[in-house]
C-alpha cells in the first residue's frame, strides 16, 4: 500500500490543521494507521493510532484532548485533526500503516510510511 500525507502548513499558536493520509493500492481498512512526528536531531515520536475497525484509538499524552484521529472510509484515508496547536508541535508529521495495532507506538513495527508533511506553529 502507498501512503500520501498532506495538510501541513504554517499556523499561529492556537490554530488548527487537518492532516490527511491517503492510501492507494489496498483498502486502508486492512491496516491500523499511526501518525508520528519528528524534528531534526530527535527520534520519531508517536502521536496517534487508529485500529482497522476504527473503534480503537490511542494518543500520546502530549496531544490528548487536542488531536483527533479518524477514518474517512469513503476516501480511503485517515484524518488527524490537530487543534490548539503549540510551537512544540512543530515537526514533520508522518503516517504509517501496519496490519495489527500491537506495538503501535514503536515506529519500527510499521510496514508502510508516507513521505511526511511539515507542520510549523509560530508563537
Amino acid at each position: 500500500v502507498q501512503l500520501q500525507a498532506s495538510g501541513g502548513g504554517l499556523v499561529q499558536a492556537g490554530g488548527s490543521l487537518r492532516l490527511s493520509c491517503a492510501a492507494s493500492g489496498r483498502t486502508f481498512s486492512s491496516y491500523a494507521v499511526g501518525w508520528f512526528r519528528q524534528v531534526p536531531g530527535k527520534e520519531r515520536e508517536f502521536v496517534a493510532v487508529i485500529s482497522r475497525s476504527g473503534r480503537t484509538t490511542s494518543y500520546a499524552d502530549s496531544v490528548k484532548g487536542r488531536f483527533t484521529i479518524s477514518r474517512d472510509s469513503g476516501k480511503n484515508s485517515v484524518i488527524l485533526q490537530v487543534n490548539s496547536l503549540k510551537p512544540e508541535d512543530t515537526a514533520t508529521y508522518y503516517c504509517a500503516a501496519k496490519v495489527y495495532i500491537d506495538g503501535y507506538n514503536d515506529p519500527s513495527q510499521y510496514d508502510y510510511w508516507g513521505q511526511g508533511t511539515q507542520v510549523t506553529v509560530s508563537s
